[in-house]
């Protein structure tokens, strides 16, 4: 027994550690954006699947042709060691990002993951058919243990401690230790198992085989809790930020009521859970109804939807375990179980964004949860029948809630990897007043007044006031050079004059095409307005220096942040573009995230000079309240008195992270 629970686990605990390491090695990659991680758990839920398909298939095979398939694919595994990215996986300027993730996970870590995902199945068919008359359930539990302990050390341990490349170092070590305990498990099995016969008292005491309403009860639960862990962490990332903290959470509840469910029949209590689950899911809906949405701060949100998501998959996965078979057909269960987690990741990550033109996959989630939890409890008690028929009814109704409230006042929208955007028209026409606003998630990301005479006012963010329209009005010149990193709906290309040149930096192509079609800040531009696709740190690494006077980062207002974007060596990169005494404007209006510490760091630790410009809303303009940041190689170019009146900073913050491209850490400055 030692020896396979020591297989389990080590394979378990390597399983869930590679996910956070290798997501984040090409978070930068494909533009940081919160989808990122949701296709990565598409690729780890796809290999998982194959997995446990190949378990299901190979337990049906003579002991010494499982064993020599399985010793030659672990040795072929080798090959994809070391498992960091290779440089050659490195999109282009617009390739498709669901793919090219995708592939570079296939190419990276493939084989290593898949045959880390056969090992839980494998390893508990081999036990139970070499140790007649023990179940190996609690196996699924210990490797359950493994991965949470795997996401748990992660944040606390590995990231702070461990450079990113060398976790990937690290991990392919350990991998061949895993290979060595599988191999020894495996040749074990070979010696006690000398063909399928010796195990024939499991199969005449195993009973009827699963029906197939079992097993799409067995799917249904899975694929719901599924969906719920992919659209909530969606929800937390998109609003918050794209980190691994922000996966892990999430990730770990999952895996914990796993964990539970499994190890003893004395952690799930059908009736307890049937209920709390009806209030978690009403809970969550509840949220749609808020006109204003819920007003919380970061970590109130976390904690709330974290509590909600661990109660639903509590019941999903009790449901699941309630309902497990006799351990001869543990390899079809644990693969229908995989189907429901496959189906769950297809339906958010593939299905949700070419289908829906708004985030509407957690409503949707938890409607289907709500039917799903009906039907698999009904008839019950009559008690829980009016319970699930009414909770299912109201997320029905939170459905349409959802759709009809982010079309109100909408009058275009659409969706694609990178976000959802939405056209919103305000104001009236008679007086000059009505505006059109580009909304990303539930953030602006620029408006414009529709009246001609209006138009060519910089609005929301980028007033003349603003840090960002101080340094380029301040470093006007004959031939003047200006970057932008965000185009958004292009504002800042409307401060440009003849004979300057405006090169702007986006991933996103819808933006471009809304920015072109629905507003005419780079149509009225007098400047030359480039716009480079791609993710901007990728295309300044490939370009030749640019000579920027002012070069605005523009990627982080309140949603997602980008974090490649704001690290000491992004820093660096951004200086190699710009001019001696040009100025880098970062703007950090954040309600989540104080990113002004982080800022700071990065500009001691490369002895630059900064400033904190933070301007006040402009009644009647449209022009918001917002912080920026300027920072200048020249040390004397905010002592002129431009700079100087504009400036208010605050006092500095010794204690503040210093981010590089191989340890951030965003939990230390939530507000």
């Amino acid at each position: 027994m030692l020896l396979y629970a020591l297989t389990v686990f080590v394979s378990a605990f390597l399983l869930f550690q590679v996910q956070p390491v290798i997501a984040k090695m090409v978070l930068p990659w494909f533009g940081g954006s919160a989808m990122v991680w949701t296709t990565c758990m598409l690729f780890f839920q796809m290999i998982l699947l194959a997995g446990y398909a190949y378990s299901h298939a190979i337990v049906r095979k003579p002991v010494a042709f499982q064993t020599r398939l399985h010793l030659a694919c672990l040795a072929f595994s080798l090959v994809w060691l070391p498992v960091n990215p290779r440089d050659w996986l490195k999109p282009g300027g617009e390739a498709n990002p669901l793919f090219g993730i995708l592939l570079t996970l296939l190419f990276s870590v493939g084989l290593p993951y898949f045959m880390l995902s056969t090992t839980g199945p494998l390893m508990q068919a081999w036990y139970a058919s070499s140790h007649p008359g023990r179940l190996p359930y609690r196996l699924f539990a210990l490797s359950n243990f493994g991965s949470l302990l795997a996401l748990l050390a992660y944040p606390v341990l590995v990231e702070p401690n461990i450079p990113l490349r060398m976790q990937g170092w690290v991990w392919s070590a350990l991998f061949v230790l895993f290979l060595i305990l599988c191999s020894a498990t495996a040749l074990r099995t070979r010696r006690t198992l000398i063909d399928r016969a010796d195990s024939a008292d499991l199969t005449d005491t195993a009973g009827p085989a699963p029906t197939a309403r079992q097993k799409l009860a067995w799917m249904s639960l899975a694929a719901c809790a599924s969906i719920l862990l992919l659209a909530v962490t969606n929800h937390l990332t998109q609003n918050i930020a794209a980190i691994p903290f922000l996966w892990i959470i999430p990730l770990a509840l999952y895996l914990f009521s796993f964990m539970l469910c499994f190890d003893s029949d004395r952690w799930y209590n059908h009736w307890v859970f049937v209920v709390l689950a009806a209030i978690a899911l009403s809970v969550m809906a509840y949220q749609f109804w808020l006109e204003e949405g819920p007003k919380t701060y970061a970590r109130l949100t976390i904690v709330l939807y974290s509590l909600a998501l661990f109660i639903c998959c509590m019941f999903c996965h009790g449901e699941v375990a309630r309902r497990k078979p006799h351990p001869k057909y543990l390899t079809g269960f644990y693969l229908m179980v995989s189907v429901g987690g496959a189906l769950g990741g297809l339906f958010v990550s593939v299905l949700a964004p070419l289908l829906f033109p708004y985030y509407f996959e957690l409503s949707v989630g938890l409607a289907l949860t709500g039917i799903c939890a009906f039907l698999v409890t009904y008839r019950e008690s009559w008690l829980t029948d009016i319970l699930w028929a009414g909770v299912s009814i109201f997320l029905i109704a939170t459905v349409y809630r959802d759709v009809a409230a982010s079309r109100k006042d909408n009058i275009f929208m659409t969706r694609n990897f990178y976000g959802a955007l939405r056209l919103r028209n305000s104001g009236l026409d008679f007086d000059g007043t009505k505006l059109r606003t580009l909304i990303n998630g539930t953030i602006n990301h620029g408006s414009q007044f529709v009246d001609g005479k209006r138009s060519k006012i910089p609005t929301t963010y980028y007033g003349e006031r603003s840090g960002v329209g101080i340094s380029i009005l301040n470093k006007r010149h004959a031939g003047m050079r200006v970057g932008v990193i965000g185009l958004g709906a292009g504002t800042l290309t409307i401060y440009g004059q003849p004979g300057e040149t405006f090169k702007v930096y986006e991933i996103n192509s819808r933006v471009r095409e809304i920015s072109q079609t629905w507003f005419s800040y780079t149509r009225q531009s007098k400047a030359n307005v480039e716009i480079v696709m791609g993710d901007a740190r990728l295309s300044l690494e490939r370009e030749q220096p640019n000579g920027f006077d002012v070069l605005a980062v523009d990627a982080f207002s309140s949603d997602a942040i980008p974090v490649h974007l704001l690290t000491r060596e992004a820093v660096q990169l951004y200086l190699k573009h710009l001019q001696p005494d040009g100025i880098i404007a970062i703007h950090i209006s954040n309600k989540y995230l104080n990113l002004y510490p982080v800022v700071q760091k990065i500009v001691d630790s490369l002895d630059l000079r900064m400033v904190l410009v933070e301007s006040r809303e402009v009644p009647g303009s449209e022009q918001f309240g917002a912080d920026w940041i300027l920072v200048s190689p020249d040390k004397t170019l905010f002592d002129r008195p431009e700079y100087r009146a504009a400036a208010s900073n605050p006092a500095p913050e010794p204690n503040a992270p210093l981010f590089t491209d191989d340890y951030s850490n965003l939990y230390q400055i939530l507000r």
